[in-house]
């Protein structure tokens, strides 16, 4: 590995697997893109959801196209007993729009139909602080007052691009997602006296990175993660129905206790499709610098960058990620 990958530097470059080192995890995968395979993936990865638990969903801006289907997750809720009582849990945006606000986030909440369960808007009444450990840029996050309310937490991620991560995924979707809108999240995207979104490549995804440290810290072994490889825009849903269009074939559904291995093993997945298949979600990565989400999520201790991916379409077989890829579907919305 060079100097400068140890160093924090090289977010733009991909790191083969042949070139990692450490302990594996285990990450299930299955191409069951339906509430049957969202439960399946879950019920391997859910022995530690205990009492109040919080599901951390990105439920996007007005008539988003690419969130993860409502009736999945309400399916998902509804089937699992340890589920039966829990609460989306979101914060308020950063950016002004139509989550900017308590108010206009429950619009939102409404026009999205996320009306089958509570909704929690872990900000609406104040801010908690979560220390930091080993925190680089930070030393505690700022996030919604209502995240310590729970015991345990979901994390239900569409992954995908982003405008400025170059993906989303487990990572992003707490890092950013627990921080609350105005203060939190300010200390992710913005330097003191300067213009939003003043930090980019390296320094955000470190920040990022410390932010989710906050959470996974605070929720111990009760915390896990589930992420969605499905309608794969170079945009997050953030960006509603605004989002690029989706150029990446679907794959399927992937879950771990280990918020790393998973994420990397969403981004080899990409990787191993043929370029004419990956390139644009590549190439946002790459011009993001969002490799560092995972080299600074190693370098935190929050988990493997290797792992075992099992798959759960055939008799849990231990598989590679080009045999995960072999029969995608194409260019699938």
């Amino acid at each position: 590995m060079s100097d400068n990958i140890k160093a924090g530097k090289g977010g733009e470059r991909y790191v083969p697997y042949s070139e990692r080192a450490g302990n594996e995890s285990i990450v299930y995968f299955t191409r069951d893109l339906s509430p049957e395979g969202l439960k399946k993936v879950y019920e391997k990865v859910n022995g530690e959801m205990k009492g109040r638990i919080g599901v951390k969903l990105h439920t996007g801006e007005p008539h988003g196209p690419n969130i993860i289907p409502r009736e999945w997750v309400k399916e998902l809720l509804s089937s699992e007993p340890e589920l039966k009582d829990a609460v989306i849990v979101e914060t308020n945006t950063y950016y002004e729009g139509d989550r900017y606000t308590t108010e206009q986030h429950r619009r939102t909440l409404e026009v999205n139909g996320w009306t089958f369960c509570p909704v929690d808007i872990m900000d609406a009444d104040g801010t908690v602080m979560l220390p930091i450990e080993g925190g680089k840029w930070m030393k505690e996050m700022c996030h919604g007052s209502h995240m310590t309310d729970y015991d345990s937490m979901l994390v239900l991620t569409h992954f995908k691009g982003h405008v400025m991560g170059g993906f989303g995924g487990s990572n992003k979707n707490i890092g950013i997602g627990c921080a609350d809108g105005r203060i939190g999240k300010k200390w992710i995207h913005t330097r003191e006296g300067e213009d939003m979104w003043s930090i980019a490549e390296e320094e955000l995804m470190e920040r990022i990175t410390e932010s989710t440290k906050a959470t996974i810290d605070f929720f111990g072994k009760h915390i896990t993660y589930v992420n969605v490889m499905r309608n794969m825009s170079v945009s997050c849903d953030c960006e509603g129905a605004a989002a690029e269009p989706v150029v990446t074939p679907n794959v399927g559904i992937l879950a771990s206790t280990d918020i790393l291995a998973l994420d990397q093993a969403c981004v080899d997945l990409v990787y191993a499709m043929r370029e004419d298949e990956n390139h644009a979600l590549v190439e946002r990565i790459e011009t993001r610098h969002g490799h560092r989400q995972l080299s600074c999520m190693k370098e935190m201790g929050m988990g493997n960058d290797k792992y075992v991916l099992i798959d759960l379409d055939h008799d849990e077989v231990r598989m590679t990620q080009k045999q995960a890829v072999e029969d995608l579907e194409p260019f699938s919305l």
